[in-house]
């Protein structure tokens, strides 16, 4: 169904901010390599990738890092 709403990039959709505000609660609990934690982030948005969305892969590994470091 077309709604007419166009979402630039997956940092304005709640479930992904959601993940990646439980992202470094994640990583440090399952002590999670890059990839688990982006798998993690696509299974809590119901997604198969977003490697593709600059905004959103730099958000993600932004907090991956801090969360790690």
């Amino acid at each position: 169904m077309y709604t007419g709403k166009v979402r630039l990039s997956l940092v304005e959709d709640d479930a992904y901010l959601s993940a990646i505000e439980g992202l470094q609660e994640f990583v440090l609990n399952a002590n999670a390599d890059c990839e688990t934690a982006y798998d993690w982030v696509c299974d809590q948005c119901n997604i198969h990738s977003f490697v593709a969305d600059n905004y959103a892969w730099d958000k993600f590994f932004w907090t991956y890092q801090s969360a790690v470091d």
